[in-house]
């Protein structure tokens, strides 16, 4: 005869344990379908057709004469989307380095303007498959104890208004990614602007105004106070 501690009581609830582990379950599932469609949409290259560039008859400016001009006349500059790229697939020649250089090769570096940031996008390919990474900046001019000051935002503002941190960074393929992955591609960057550093500290750090809209990035050598309406908008 079975003896009644043996016995199992019916009318005993069952242990909460399985329930628990179905939820681990699903939170597991959820993140790595989340890791996996983010994986997916780093590897899949942005689309670039919205990018103006000019076309390939039109006469590519002097990026350093027209920014010392601007500088030396006090005049404002404004400079096109089409134009800036025009002049960077015209004069930057891409070379990739390092351990994957017989893999990775970079085809072209584009610059898209926003109303109010900038992103520059490099158009690499890996064993002839095309992917981009980019970053997003903008420049706040503020006025200091010692005139003005310059200072590079390395973002795209906040994902959305209500939620300010962290702020967009940039892409890898087409997932925007916060501000602290640009570390992964903050080297090669760097390396982009010791390319360019008389159009870097002319365009950038001497200017006393700068302007990103839609299409194109108005500079201004002069602060407000000494701007003067008769002044032309367009150099």
């Amino acid at each position: 005869m079975l003896s009644t501690a043996a016995m199992a009581d019916p009318t005993k609830p069952k242990s909460g344990g399985g329930c628990f582990s179905v939820v681990i379950v699903l939170v597991l599932l959820i993140a790595a379908g989340g890791l996996g469609a983010g994986v997916f949409l780093a590897v899949q290259p942005q689309d670039l057709s919205d990018i103006t560039i000019s076309a390939r008859t039109a006469q590519v400016r002097d990026m350093k004469v027209i920014l010392k001009n601007s500088m030396d006349r006090g005049f404002p500059v404004t400079l096109t989307e089409g134009e800036i790229n025009n002049w960077l697939g015209r004069t930057l020649v891409t070379k990739q380095g390092g351990l994957l250089a017989s893999q990775i090769s970079l085809e072209r570096v584009w610059v898209r303007l926003e109303e109010g940031f900038a992103e520059v996008i490099m158009e690499r390919k890996f064993m002839n498959q095309p992917f981009t990474v980019s970053m997003f900046f903008r420049v706040e001019k503020m006025e200091g104890a010692k005139g003005v000051v310059t200072e590079v935002k390395l973002d795209g503002g906040p994902y959305h208004k209500d939620v300010p941190k962290p702020p967009r960074g940039g892409r890898f393929g087409k997932l925007v990614v916060p501000q602290g992955f640009l570390i992964l591609v903050m080297p090669a960057y760097e390396k982009l602007a010791a390319l360019f550093p008389e159009e870097k500290n002319l365009g950038i750090e001497e200017m006393a105004r700068i302007k990103i809209e839609k299409g194109r990035m108005i500079l201004n050598s002069r602060a407000p106070a000494e701007s003067g309406s008769h002044l032309p908008q367009v150099f």
